[in-house]
């Protein structure tokens, strides 16, 4: 792969690199803690990874992080996993988030869209005043610190004060969308027994309304743990027998009690996707949380009070719980409500431009539709708020870049970012005083010393290898729940490099800094000796207008053979005759390379996904080893169960 010296697509001008909070502060770090002055972004990251005790003081300093029991050092014990952050410190992450009312009482906090896509806003003053209200409530209800706190619930106001009326009180928040059916649910809410559940009737997507009342009943039944459920009545039905109405727990004035807990306390659960088995549940720490949440959002996202903070999400994905954060630098959030494509393709670009969002998130999926669709976001929108566009949850094709940058504006920032659930943060992607190079992301982030191993653990630049963290991270995972003796994350993440954090994808880090994912390094392409990613092969094959997605799986075979099929779906109209085999065929061996042909392209009525948009290939690839049904899947992490019996079917006919 040639990382020699592309010209970048954006540079940002010298104006934006002096106002930008990430330069103010490595002038402060400078002056405070002997932080390089110089040599930009490269000198400043470098610091931050050999000084990392040095560094997370400086930047719990710079964001006036508020320890109402100060810490006996920055780093107790910095092996992983076990590394111990802050020891004797304690703090509470809610406070933090709602420090902005002291200042900007009737400024909005949040803005909620639903599919009329007309913004409400909630100022500082109501959030705080309901998150008050609620958590002497659920003091009332008996819940106490390290007790769980479950949501049922869409990306509405109520799921964001209920998250931190959990902090609040020191409980563990952990939340799920409302289209996962019951058993996706129960597979991660049974696991770790909540004390409440907070739940909506029902919810509106695509123009349509959808009824959960059936499945919250199987909730109520399936968690005899729960002391009480909160009713939100979005499709007006009254509260069932039994529970508590969301109004009448929000509607004193009361100030909000912040207990104080020690930095590695609980925060939230968060869930890996659960395609195999069941979903891991991930502990984070209110400490852990505020301060990799201030660094990636105040100095790499750039955000500060006079921005507007959107990312497409749903409250089971870790974007939500990352966009609820924007308020620890003192922005506005957009929670949007909706179907990504109601009434149209356009919906996100409309929802920017109605809630003036400077920062604007969505997935490389999402643009890469509009591309197809011939979609014009300039034209057609006043976008002149937006100052950045970021895309995760897979790889953003440099086609991608270049149609961001053609159809919203030449002078964008354009952050592809890479993290993960794990960590509920980003390995790499944003920095605003960085240029951006089609299909890289900028750099490794502040504090996170990413690399690339070959199989014997030694780094390589300008090549293939696997993506480690070799220093601990705050938010790193304080524990599973569930996994006393830590066997479950120990495998999950340090099976392969003791006491180095592998995260499954395959990336390059080039001699210029950033960083090429190419796709998981579990689901690995290896023919003939070489390693590729997925993701190389989806960027070429869906630039063809005929092909909607496409899905590629390698497979080992007994008798030592390696088969590779690409499975495509179709855009309508288009049919696989020759003349597009031909097509596919040709455009993979001209831009990658002969060895990436597939073996068989076979058309499929559509591509699985997990419930966050993910490809499902590893899962495919075990049916098409043989693997039953029941035992290559769990059902629940799957948006569209119908679609895995036509891999079944294939894997019959070829055994």
């Amino acid at each position: 792969m040639s990382t020699a010296n592309p010209q970048p697509l954006w540079r940002p001008d010298p104006e934006r690199i002096a106002q930008a909070h990430i330069t103010e502060f490595q002038s402060w770090a400078a002056e405070h803690h002997g932080a390089p002055a110089d040599g930009g972004y490269p000198a400043l990251h470098r610091w931050s990874v050999d000084h990392l005790d040095t560094f997370w003081k400086a930047v719990t300093e710079f964001f006036d992080v508020r320890f109402s029991t100060p810490y006996a050092r920055v780093l107790g014990d910095r092996s992983m996993p076990g590394a111990e952050w802050f020891p004797g410190a304690r703090l509470n992450y809610a406070e933090h988030a709602l420090r902005a009312a002291a200042t900007r009482a009737d400024e909005p906090a949040l803005l909620y869209v639903d599919e009329t896509h007309e913004p409400s806003p909630v100022t500082w003053a109501e959030l705080r005043r309901q998150v008050g209200s609620l958590a002497a409530e659920l003091r009332a209800l008996g819940v106490r610190p390290g007790d769980r706190v479950s949501g049922y619930l869409p990306n509405i106001p109520q799921a964001v004060v209920a998250l931190l009326a959990t902090a609040a009180v020191g409980a563990v928040w952990t939340s799920c969308a409302p289209d996962f059916g019951a058993r996706s649910v129960l597979d991660r809410f049974q696991q770790v027994e909540p004390v409440v559940l907070f739940t909506v009737d029902g919810y509106s997507y695509g123009g349509k309304e959808h009824d959960r009342r059936e499945i919250v009943a199987e909730l109520r039944r399936e968690l005899p743990t729960l002391r009480a459920v909160v009713h939100i009545p979005l499709l007006g039905t009254p509260a069932p027998e039994g529970a508590l109405e969301w109004s009448a727990l929000t509607a004193a004035d009361t100030e909000p009690a912040f207990e104080q807990v020690p930095f590695d306390h609980p925060l939230w659960v968060l869930y890996s996707s659960g395609t195999t088995g069941l979903p891991k549940a991930i502990v984070q720490s209110q400490g852990g949380i505020l301060v990799e949440h201030l660094k990636q959002l105040g100095l790499h996202c750039d955000l500060g009070p006079e921005d507007r903070f959107f990312w497409y999400t749903s409250t089971g994905w870790m974007m939500w719980n990352f966009l609820v954060s924007g308020l620890l630098t003192g922005t506005t959030i957009v929670l949007y409500d909706g179907s990504p494509g109601h009434p149209d393709i356009s919906a996100q670009w409309r929802v920017a431009e109605r809630t003036g969002a400077t920062l604007y998130g969505t997935s490389a999926a999402y643009v890469m539709a509009c591309r197809k669709a011939g979609v014009h976001p300039s034209r057609d929108f006043d976008l002149s708020s937006v100052q950045c566009v970021a895309t995760t949850g897979s790889p953003l094709p440099p086609d991608g870049f270049r149609w961001l940058h053609d159809e919203v504006r030449d002078d964008l920032w354009i952050a592809s970012v890479s993290g993960g659930t794990d960590v509920c943060s980003c390995f790499a992607g944003a920095v605003p005083t960085l240029p951006v190079h089609s299909g890289e992301l900028q750099a490794p982030g502040l504090g996170t010393d990413l690399q690339s191993w070959d199989p014997s653990g030694k780094p390589v630049v300008d090549e293939v290898g696997e993506l480690v963290v070799t220093n601990p991270m705050p938010s790193m995972p304080i524990h599973f729940w569930n996994d006393p003796d830590g066997s479950r994350y120990h495998d999950s993440y340090f099976d392969m490099y003791p006491g180095v954090w592998r995260h499954g994808d395959w990336i390059t880090v080039t001699s210029r800094g950033s960083v090429i994912i190419h796709g998981r390094s579990d689901s690995t392409l290896n023919r003939q000796g070489v390693r590729m990613g997925s993701a190389d092969i989806y960027e070429v094959v869906e630039r063809l207008p005929e092909i909607k997605e496409s899905l590629v799986i390698g497979i080992e075979q007994p008798d030592g053979g390696y088969w590779m099929p690409l499975f495509v779906q179709l855009a309508p109209g288009a049919v696989l005759d020759d003349a597009l085999l031909n097509r596919i065929k040709q455009a993979i061996r001209q831009q990658l390379s002969p060895r990436h042909v597939p073996d068989e392209i076979i058309e499929v009525p559509g591509v699985p996904h997990t419930l966050t948009g993910k490809r499902i290939e590893v899962p495919v690839k075990r049916l098409l080893q043989g693997t039953p049904l029941e035992k290559a899947v769990n059902p629940g992490s799957i948006d569209n169960l119908g679609l895995l019996s036509f891999y079944e079917d294939l894997a019959r006919k070829r055994g």
